[in-house]
């Protein structure tokens, strides 16, 4: 019985049957075969079901199909036949059912909205496409409203609300200011899913008149803007001082100060909610409370753990994201909004629902007459899924009935189907979420049996190896394969045979015996083909002799054999390698036909040498290691180049050969290890001499190949290892007689250099491969795949052939021939060329960016059909671009970065992003003529990632006790500044640090005055700033507080004995007396009512160490912060002269992020205290921070 690897052709339909398999014929992929059968339609590409289109631009409703004959295609619109013919506006691609809708000509988008449905269709079925609603994008403006101010109380919640206009698709929404910058937000202030702008809690510093709210419409490329929202925030000394105003001393008057509050959720209301959401889609559930502190929202799923690796948390953890979900999501889901004084919740309950989606797809089913097949169409969904039938694009229940054909639910099965059973079913399964569709035809072919492996196809093997003879086949019904040896041989059976189901013919160990014809017979009902191979068994290659091991002493000569036998009828190729590796490019290397000699052996020759023989069945290697020891000690000997050989004789003149012999010159101590022979042409290249070929030192005499048309002159160098000789006398002359060129021109090929050519290149032939006089070429060109005639021009001493006015980036067949006066040189062989390149017409579609991590996101795009490239596809550029940082208002040069993804990719990762900060990207595709058309811009963000270090870190006013610090903002805060930690430790005299203290200090200060600490000591200081996503690096810095009091005590007692001096005595005598003077005269005007002088300067320049706080707002008075380099302000110190600038500012004490809420500390007693920039700081250099002496006192006094 014969030998099988699965079951018969008929059990095989059982199985397939039984497990509802959906093909029970297999088609080969044989493109030949492919065009001669027929097949009902097949929709190859359409557009998306819900087709949003731009209203300015042309509407394109794809529609293609294929099928043999090629299909025909109609359209219904809005359920009905839409007769293209009789709209001006519509036209259908040639050879397609593409439909074109003209709107730039004077059409309108809005007439042509409805529901499309393409139908393609021949004589065996018709396939239909999906409902395509189209719809025109929409942007409507904004409704005009008056906006009334918001005057809100501080500490309070607000909400903004933006109200977009409702467009198509919805737009998406940003709050900016009037200079177009994004307001910032954070856990206090944040955007909700809804669009509008919530506050948790209001503070002095939302203050302003221009909250703007943004819609962009993407389609149109639009941005609509909202009227400003202003927004009032009365702090509670502000209003404490209107209310003063207004009431008399007798009334009792006080706004309660800012009081906390727990947390109250501003959406959702209420303590429940519910949210239905699709299978597959993104899930977003949103809780924004206010409270004062500012609440932290915390989610869980009740009952369960929250998805891992699909759960994100966004806008600040406000926003619960759950990609891709799942039935299995579905539950209740809580909020959690809590700060010190308490907590608010809510629980949503989420339904996760689905629209049908696919169990089993129906899919192609090819059937011969007579057999069974079944049609399978099954779908899942929530609400599960109706299941209803098609064919050919009508109902089933009112088509046509095919007795074959019988329908139970999901399934259609066929029973003994016949030709005219083909046709195409279409199965639709819905629910109110949506709707599938998908054609499946079903092909019933008769077809006689056919062969496609070549005929006489010839299969070499070695002996003792499996061999594998091909006979693939295809025919419907099915057919039978059998196998016979020779022409009128048996057929083969036995278990020395296996037979695999595609007809392969498989013998496990073929003999020298299994040579010969081998017939394969395909029959079925229609017919009967056969064909025959041929199987031919070599014997094996064997190395018969091996290297050896070898011993040789240093600068020796040693050689290793490599003798093989091998079947006569393989050409056997010998590698030797060392160490596993190719041999050293070294003239010491002599490789023979079956050995290998080295010559003046080195310490490096040392190794293990491999023989390696190759056929092109087969492969065997041998090896040998090589020890090389020192040599014995030998008297110096003078070594030189050869001298050169000479007495050189041409013997054997015929047309394409001639010998040469010579005699060798001196070898100088130095054996000869070979001789390179040299020509010159004197007809073509006189005086140029040219490699011609080399033999080993031990041969004399070599037969040289020659080319026709060529006057020969010959020399020979001999060469050892010290270097070459000089090279020999000439030879006579010999000249060739003049024959056809023997080869053709290399290297042909067509490329276009603009897109209606195709330029034609080749390497020209040298002088001396014409063959004679009159060189030409003949160039020859076709469109491939199209039955045009050879078209050719001859052309001389050029090698370059430009061809005009071809189509763009066609195929060309293309062949360039060498002649001369004699005739033409062989055949050429063709090569494919293509016209020129032109751009690409299209930008890829569909781009969608994944933000992987703060500095890595990926993108991704579809490719563009190829046909659209218009050339030689490349790969896929990514433009990106960081538009702006969501922690730095900052304008910048936007520097656009390209990156570029060879081949036919549809991704690529982006590295290198900078963190918090919201990008631009576009993706084109290159040919080898340049970029296409960019695709829309798409935005994208990156995460917070940790800060820089802070700027700067300066320690400065020393005392016994304390030290202040100065710091500056990280240059790149990569997020939201969420604090600053400092750890500080004592260092003592031999270095060894003491305990570390850590403090945590809010991100809005820029100072800190630590107390308490002990004097004369050296503290190291580490600083660095955090985001919500971690701490960032540390900068470091160490200080030492001022001496003891001892040292005190003596500074105090020089200080003294100045004051004990004659002359200091004598003026502070004269300064009391002028002092007392004036007391006296200010005491006269006093009693008397009037102002005097220095009232009067008192008023109109306070000094700022004195000055009380602002009447009007609550502020302290103004000052210029010396690391900011700005002008000092109104009522502030003044660096050395200490007189008063006239000049306003703009600049406040809310601008270093300070102001009515700046927080002074009463007693200063514990170290890690804390303050903003509240007290007066003197000018760097200008003031001491030495404790004040009389010497000090006398020279500000003067």
């Amino acid at each position: 019985m014969m030998k099988k690897k699965s079951v018969s052709a008929r059990k095989a339909s059982l199985v397939l049957f039984l497990c509802q398999m959906i093909s029970a014929l297999d088609v080969p992929l044989d493109s030949k075969l492919l065009e001669e059968l027929s097949q009902p339609p097949t929709i190859t590409q359409q557009s998306p079901k819900d087709y949003i289109v731009d209203p300015r631009e042309n509407i394109v409703i794809q529609c293609e199909a294929k099928g043999k004959p090629p299909p025909s295609f109609s359209w219904t619109r809005n359920g009905t036949h839409f007769d293209i013919d009789k709209d001006a506006q519509v036209t259908m691609k040639p050879n397609s059912g593409t439909l074109v809708i003209n709107i730039m000509n004077g059409g309108k988008a809005e007439a042509y909205e409805g529901v499309y449905q393409c139908t393609a269709r021949n004589e065996r079925g018709a396939a239909i496409s999906n409902n395509i609603v189209i719809r025109p994008s929409r942007s409507p403006l904004w409704t005009k409203e008056k906006l009334e101010p918001n005057h809100v109380r501080e500490g309070d919640s607000l909400v903004l609300h933006c109200r977009p206009p409702v467009g198509l698709p919805p737009p998406i929404i940003f709050w900016m200011d009037n200079a177009f910058q994004r307001l910032p937000q954070s856990e206090r202030v944040s955007q909700g899913l809804n669009g509008d702008l919530y506050f948790s809690n209001v503070q002095p510093e939302d203050t302003r008149e221009d909250y703007i709210c943004y819609a962009r419409f993407n389609h149109t490329q639009t941005i609509q803007q909202k009227q400003p929202i202003s927004v009032k925030v009365f702090s509670m000394d502000s209003l404490n001082d209107t209310i003063a105003a207004n009431l008399s001393d007798t009334d009792i008057f006080g706004a309660k100060p800012v009081t906390e509050r727990q947390p109250v959720l501003l959406t959702p209301t209420g303590s429940t909610s519910t949210k239905v959401e699709l299978r597959g889609n993104v899930l977003l559930l949103e809780c924004i409370a206010a409270g004062l502190p500012t609440p932290v929202i915390r989610w869980i799923k009740e009952g369960g753990e929250l998805p891992a690796n699909r759960t994100f948390f966004e806008n600040f953890k406000k926003t619960l994201k759950i990609i891709d979900v799942s039935e299995a999501d579905s539950g209740n889901y809580k909020c959690i909004a809590r700060n010190r004084l308490g907590s608010a919740h809510h629980v949503i309950s989420v339904t996760v629902k689905a629209a049908p989606y696919w169990i089993t797809a129906p899919r192609n089913l090819v059937l011969s007459p007579g057999e069974d097949g079944t049609l399978i169409c099954r779908a899942n969904g929530n609400p599960k899924p109706n299941i209803s039938w098609l064919a050919n694009g009508v109902p089933i229940a009112i088509a046509p009935e095919d007795p074959s054909r019988k329908v139970d639910g999901d399934t259609i099965i066929f029973s003994h189907v016949q030709e005219r059973s083909s046709s195409v079913y279409q199965c639709n399964a819905s629910n109110e979420y949506g709707y599938l569709l998908a054609n499946a035809f079903v092909n019933v072919l008769a077809e006689p049996p056919r062969i496609l492996t070549p005929a006489n196809k010839l299969y070499q093997v070695i002996a003792d190896s499996p061999a594998l003879l091909d006979c693939a086949y295809f025919g419907s019904p099915k057919p039978e394969i059998e196998w016979f040896k020779g022409v009128k041989g048996s057929i083969l059976r036995g278990n020395e045979y296996v037979f695999h189901d595609n007809g392969t013919l498989e013998i496990p160990v073929a003999q020298k015996d299994s040579t010969g014809t081998y017939t394969c017979v395909a029959r079925n009902e229609l017919g009967k083909i056969q064909n025959e191979v041929h199987l031919e068994v070599k014997d094996p290659t064997m190395i018969i002799k091996q290297p050896e091991y070898k011993v040789i002493q240093r600068y020796g000569q040693v050689s290793f054999e490599c003798v093989i036998k091998h079947d006569s009828t393989l050409l056997p190729t010998i590698i030797w390698l060392k160490d596993n590796d190719e041999l050293p490019d070294d003239e010491r290397f002599l490789v023979g036909k079956d050995n290998l000699t080295i010559m003046n052996v080195t310490d490096k020759d040392d190794g293990t040498y491999t023989c390696i023989v190759n056929t092109t069945l087969d492969s065997v290697s041998a090896s040998a290691v090589l020890t090389v020891v020192a040599a014995p000690p030998t008297p110096a000997i003078i070594y030189a180049r050869p001298n050169p050989p000479f007495d050189l004789e041409l013997t054997g003149q015929l047309e394409r050969s001639v010998e040469l012999s010579w005699i060798p010159g001196d070898e100088n101590n130095s054996p000869i290890t070979n001789f390179v022979i040299e020509y010159e042409d004197g007809l073509h290249e006189p005086g140029v001499w040219h490699y011609q070929t080399e033999v080993p030192g031990t041969q004399t005499t070599v037969q040289l190949k020659l080319s026709p048309y060529v006057n020969y002159s010959f020399r020979v160098i001999a060469v050892n290892e010290i270097g070459r000789s000089q090279p020999s006398e000439p030879s006579e002359q010999y000249l060739t007689k003049s024959a056809n060129p023997d080869e053709n021109p290399s290297n042909v090929q067509g490329i276009g250099s603009e897109p209606d050519n195709l330029v034609i290149t080749w390497e020209s032939l040298k002088g001396f491969q014409s063959n004679g006089p009159g060189l030409q070429y003949k160039v020859s060109w076709r469109q491939k795949d199209v039955d045009d005639e050879w078209t050719s021009v001859i052309v001389a001493n050029v090698s370059k052939y430009i061809v005009s006015g071809t189509p763009t980036f066609v195929p060309y067949e293309i062949k360039v021939q060498a002649l001369n006066d004699l005739g033409y040189a062989p055949e050429p062989s063709e090569v494919i060329g293509h016209s020129g390149e032109d751009l690409p017409m299209v930008a890829p579609g569909n781009v969608q960016v994944h933000v992987i991590n703060s500095t890595l996101a990926k993108v991704h795009w579809d490719t563009v059909p190829l046909k659209t490239v218009r050339g030689h596809l490349q790969g896929y550029k990514v433009y990106y671009w960081k538009v702006q940082s969501l922690s730095i208002r900052s304008r910048r040069h936007v520097e656009k970065k390209i990156l570029t993804f060879r081949g036919n990719k549809t991704f690529g990762m982006l590295p290198g992003l900078e963190p918090y900060s919201s990008y631009k990207l576009n993706v084109r595709v290159v040919n080898g003529k340049g970029e296409g058309p960019a695709s829309p811009d798409k935005v994208f963000k990156t995460p917070e990632g940790v800060p820089s270090s802070p700027s700067f870190l300066r320690i400065t006013n020393p005392t016994l006790d304390s030290l202040t610090l100065e710091w500056g903002s990280p240059t790149h805060p990569n997020g939201v500044l969420t604090s600053y930690i400092l750890k500080f430790q004592p260092i003592n005299n031999t270095h060894e640090l003491g305990p570390l203290v850590e403090i945590r200090i809010p991100a809005n200060e820029s100072s800190l005055i630590l107390k308490n600490l002990n004097y004369s000591t050296r503290y190291k200081f580490y600083f660095n700033a955090q985001t919500s996503v971690g701490s960032g690096s540390q900068i470091t810095e160490e200080a030492i507080t001022i001496m003891d009091e001892g040292a005190g005590k003596a500074m105090a007692s020089r200080q003294v004995d100045i004051a004990t001096q004659g002359w200091f005595i004598g003026l502070m005598c004269a300064v009391a007396l002028l002092i007392l003077i004036l007391l006296i005269v200010c005491f006269i005007r006093r009693n008397k009512g009037g102002k005097y002088p220095v009232k009067e300067k008192e008023d109109a320049h306070a000094d700022p160490e004195i000055q009380p706080m602002k009447e009007d707002d609550g502020t302290f008075g103004e000052y210029s912060d010396a690391e900011d380099h700005k002008p000092l302000k109104k009522g502030s110190r003044t660096p050395s002269d200490r007189t008063v600038k006239k000049e306003d500012s703009d600049d406040s004490l809310v601008d270093y992020g300070e102001g009515v809420n700046g927080q002074f500390n009463e007693d200063g007693s514990f170290i890690g205290q804390y303050s903003g920039k509240k007290e007066k700081e003197p000018a760097e250099g200008n003031e001491s921070s030495e404790a004040p002496s009389p010497v000090n006192a006398m020279n500000s006094f003067v």
